[in-house]
């Protein structure tokens, strides 16, 4: 049962989730490709008003998504859940911000020194590190949400004190507490209404011409108050936010209808891979594009720079799978378990 007494969803993958998952992390990796572009030449380019317009969303929906398949698992005993949902995601967060340091240490070392260095690196242990905030925050959210469950906190109570914290202009400077303090409440909310978010996308497979027509509605109204500058006004930013993340879910699903989601949903289904390995690509792809300046349109670039950043991951993720080597870089090993793994096929476990 979901903490609203629904009937939990069954487990397995699901077409639209994955699909949903695809659309998030492409997001996300094109706004940390596009920003980046921008910045280094100095000027917008058209892809970046595609970026504005899913900012609202972007983040809601990637962590109402996370929440959807909490359920099947929260009462688990404590060893197992933290096994799945802390020790997982720690074991990615340390190797890979390791990864990252080693790689940026000797241009850092050349402005702040070897020492501080070290400082940043220690400091990233407290304060998630740039695109790893989200594999920080994942099991945090995931050890919060059963301490209540466990304790019996009514799960309206939660759900408004995280709208709460939402609306309130929570600015801290701790990446930690103030992400915590915005996104909390879409996570609890795909924990809490999983089965609504499932019935959602079957009606709008069943009724595909409403949902087009709703989604255009949406899309109307989004952007008005996106490129106005209402959208992150406080309660505008949690409807928006609760809005995108329902039409990412109803696109999903009208996709995945068409037959047309294959790709999308490989991406969800990889999506903890892109998100580790994008920062690579996107970054050396950025380099040489701008440097070169074989392409002189910044949002072409900025579009070149986003495949890359998803592309590469998943060829990575392929020679791995080709020569039985680096797994270590998307799955844990053994010693990184609190119990043994449970048999399966050799795919890295997706964000979930």
């Amino acid at each position: 049962m979901t903490a609203d007494g629904t009937a939990t969803p069954r487990p397995g993958r699901v077409d639209w989730v994955d699909a949903a998952k695809g659309l998030c992390i492409i997001f996300v990796v094109m706004m940390h490709s596009t920003l980046g572009v921008q910045n280094a030449a100095g000027e917008e380019g058209w892809l970046g008003l595609v970026v504005e317009f899913a900012r609202p969303f972007r983040m809601p929906d990637f962590f109402m998504i996370s929440g959807l398949f909490l359920a099947l698992v929260i009462d688990r005993p404590w060893r197992t859940y933290l096994d799945r949902k802390l020790v997982h995601f720690a074991y990615f967060y340390v190797l890979w911000l390791t990864i990252q340091f080693a790689v940026k240490a000797p241009s850092m070392a050349g402005e702040i020194g070897w020492a501080g260095v070290a400082g940043q690196y220690l400091l990233a242990y407290v304060q998630p590190f740039g695109t790893l905030w989200f594999i920080y925050m994942l099991p945090v959210m995931f050890v919060i949400t059963k301490f209540l469950h466990d304790r019996g906190v009514p799960w309206q109570a939660v759900l408004a004190g995280a709208a709460l914290l939402q609306i309130l202009p929570v600015s801290t400077g701790s990446v930690l507490i103030d992400e915590f303090c915005s996104r909390y409440v879409y996570f609890h909310a795909g924990y809490v209404f999983a089965t609504r978010a499932f019935a959602i996308a079957a009606w709008a497979r069943a009724h595909a011409m409403i949902g087009v027509l709703g989604l255009a509605a949406w899309a109307a109204v989004n952007g008005v108050l996106v490129f106005s500058g209402f959208a992150d006004l406080p309660v505008v930013s949690l409807m928006l936010g609760t809005a995108g993340a329902l039409a990412v879910i109803i696109v999903s699903a009208l996709l995945t209808r068409a037959g047309i989601a294959g790709w999308l949903a490989y991406c969800g289904t990889h999506s903890i891979v892109i998100y580790l390995a994008f920062f690579f690509p996107m970054a050396a792809t950025r380099i040489i594009l701008l440097k070169t300046g074989v392409i002189g349109d910044v949002g072409t670039v900025s579009a070149i720079v986003t495949a890359a950043g998803v592309i590469t991951p998943l060829v990575l993720l392929w020679l791995i799978t080709r020569f039985d080597v680096g797994w270590f870089l998307f799955r844990r090993p053994a010693w990184a378990r609190l119990e043994a793994e449970t048999p399966r096929r050799p795919v890295p476990q997706a964000a979930e």
